[in-house]
């Protein structure tokens, strides 16, 4: 049967799945890597083991409405079980793998959670404690197993046994599916890593998600051409971004969906499943052209002299286009610079999509001169999560997150806020009216986001609200926009700027390992970070590549002093967000007093 290139008004999420896996059939739906080989589920396969986990929960007395914890890496039963929590009229409460007891502890308290999904006993050990504590957990589904010394008031299933358990039909789970739940009904509650703070459950209901799906079917089929998608997965499933562009929209695509095996063989990965499209975030972009500028470096000065052609076209076009004269300079780099470069991400790649964080605009342009395309987008969990994405043939503009999506309304306020209305917009909070009240108003979501519309309709972000840095004259300095620009030097990987209420901004740096090693054998100096860090020597080597930012910023956006630090900002040390985002008010709880220390004297 030929796959129709339609996106209908779907019910819910659960109908769309089952109505695509009714047409693709024994088509590959799901792939991981076990044992060194890919291994792919069909999506009649998926379906059946989907109708057996919803059958399996209902049979342990699950009821609508109930919350079900997933704790899991990303992997094809990650896919299932999201599908299979909702088709039994359940919610997912997804949490990330990197959770401590303690965000568990919050997560399944606040969720009131009846049931828990488990990929491996390693994450079992940090989920358990939570889970026996629990007033209302007493069901934990295990993927693989997990091993109990002695009962503990939770009882403990095995996956396999619950989704091929006698009885589950598919027919009947997908028709049930079709009349018993609706666009509006809740689907899941996604807990917002966030900046500071507890974590807030985010009430995402089926339409939010379907219709952010179709508006990025929209950009697909009229900007590309929709034909047989591959994605690889490997952002956390468990964030609105993945969990809406990585799983829900690779369905509603009826393409398949590939799940890396980890960030430091994702570039192997990629060159194996040789994907169509990726969502990413602005981290990962910076370092793969790191990568790439390094590689072309060793190469010589002839590779070295083509790739600072290729940005200068690259540049030039996303401006104001190429001239006649321009063509044949960038014909011989379709035919010899960047077909390499393509080669490393599969030679099939459509778009690159990068949401989660603001995007440097120099990046896009890198790319772009690569011959790849990048798309901004812009949302957040509360907005499905996706707003707005750059489109082809709209004009790519590296300095936008391009236009509003099909279905959604953006309105500017007096002070610059981004407001946003529409069905992609949450319920609410989970149990939590104040919020729901302060970010819903008039129905409106008030998105915390500073913007504008360009000429063209096309968003532009310049900061969020409470990231914004009022210096002691009152003047806003956006932090984002600066610590991206001084992230693009080679000698660093990370920053955080200061100056709130202050004369002028400081830096927290982080140097790039790489690039410090070689200053280290450089200067013949035995390479340890921590003690390079104290060097004033290196320090100011560090402060040179400050410099080179400095005259290409204003006035008040100039970074006068820096500390360094040793400590890459990490998910591990709770200095960043699993989204890759800073967390400020924990970077400032270890450094504040070094970071105010540079403004005395």
């Amino acid at each position: 049967m030929a796959k129709p290139r339609t996106f209908e008004q779907y019910p819910n999420l659960v109908s769309m799945f089952f109505r695509r896996a009714a047409e693709e059939g024994d088509k590959p739906f799901l792939t991981g890597k076990r044992d060194g080989a890919w291994h792919s589920i069909s999506w009649a396969e998926a379906a059946q083991q989907v109708a057996g986990l919803a059958a399996g929960l209902e049979s342990l007395g699950l009821k609508r409405g109930d919350r079900v914890m997933l704790v899991s890496e990303n992997r094809p039963e990650w896919a299932i079980a999201d599908l299979g929590i909702m088709a039994a009229g359940c919610i997912t409460v997804p949490t990330y793998t990197t959770n401590g007891e303690r965000d568990h502890q919050h997560i399944i308290e606040d969720s009131g959670a009846s049931a828990v999904i488990v990929s491996t006993a390693k994450l079992a050990q940090a989920i358990m404690p939570a889970a026996i504590r629990a007033t209302k957990a007493r069901h934990l589904i295990a993927i693989e197993d997990i091993r109990v010394g002695q009962s503990t008031g939770v009882e403990i299933h095995d996956w396999t046994a619950l989704t091929t358990r006698a009885g589950s039909d598919v027919a009947s789970c997908a028709a049930r599916a079709e009349t018993d739940f609706k666009r509006e009904d809740t689907a899941c509650i996604i807990y917002t890593s966030g900046t500071g703070g507890a974590p807030r459950g985010v009430q995402q209901h089926h339409g939010a998600i379907l219709c952010n799906v179709e508006g990025c079917v929209e950009i697909i089929k009229e900007d590309f051409g929709w034909e047989d998608e591959v994605f690889l997965s490997f952002l956390p499933l468990s964030h609105a971004y993945e969990h809406s562009g990585g799983l829900y929209l690779p369905i509603g695509l009826g393409g398949q969906i590939a799940y890396a095996e980890s960030l430091e063989k994702l570039a192997g990965n990629i060159e194996e499943i040789r994907p169509t499209i990726m969502v990413v975030v602005p981290r990962l972009f910076e370092v793969l052209r790191t990568r790439i500028m390094k590689q072309v470096e060793k190469q010589g000065k002839f590779p070295q002299a083509l790739m600072r052609r290729a940005l200068a076209l690259g540049a030039k076009e996303m401006g104001r286009g190429l001239k006649l004269w321009d063509r044949p300079v960038d014909l011989f780099l379709s035919k010899t610079l960047r077909p390499k470069i393509q080669a490393r991400f599969g030679g099939r790649i459509k778009a690159m999509v990068s949401g989660g964080a603001p995007l440097n605009p120099d990046i896009g342009v890198f790319f772009h001169s690569m011959g790849l395309t990048l798309l901004q987008g812009y949302g957040q969990t509360e907005s499905g999560p996706v707003i707005s994405c750059n489109r082809p043939k709209a004009g790519i503009r590296m300095d936008t997150v391009g236009p509003p999506m099909k279905g959604v309304e953006v309105s500017i306020a007096e002070d610059g806020e981004i407001l946003v209305r529409g069905e992609l917009v949450m319920h609410g909070y989970w149990r939590n009216e104040a919020e729901t009240a302060r970010a819903l108003q008039d129905g409106w979501l008030h998105t915390g986001d500073i913007g504008e519309f360009d000429s063209k309709g096309r968003i532009r972000i310049t900061d969020r609200k409470k990231d914004i840095i009022v210096n002691d004259k009152g003047e806003n300095i956006s932090p984002q926009k600066i610590e991206g620009m001084l992230t693009l030097q080679p000698e660093i990987i990370q920053a955080m700027v200061s100056g709130d209420k202050r004369p002028h901004l400081v830096g927290l740096i982080v140097p790039d390992p790489e690039w410090a090693l070689d200053w280290a054998r450089a200067n013949d100096i035995p390479y340890d970070l921590r003690t390079l860090c104290d060097l004033p020597a290196f320090k100011s080597a560090v402060m040179e590549a400050v410099d080179r930012v400095n005259p290409q910023v204003t006035v008040t956006e100039k970074v006068r002093k820096i500390i360094l630090t040793p400590e890459a900002f990490s998910i591990d040390n709770e200095m960043m967000t699993p989204s890759l985002k800073i967390r400020r008010h924990v970077i400032r709880q270890t450094y504040g007093d070094r970071i105010d220390a540079l403004y005395k004297g």
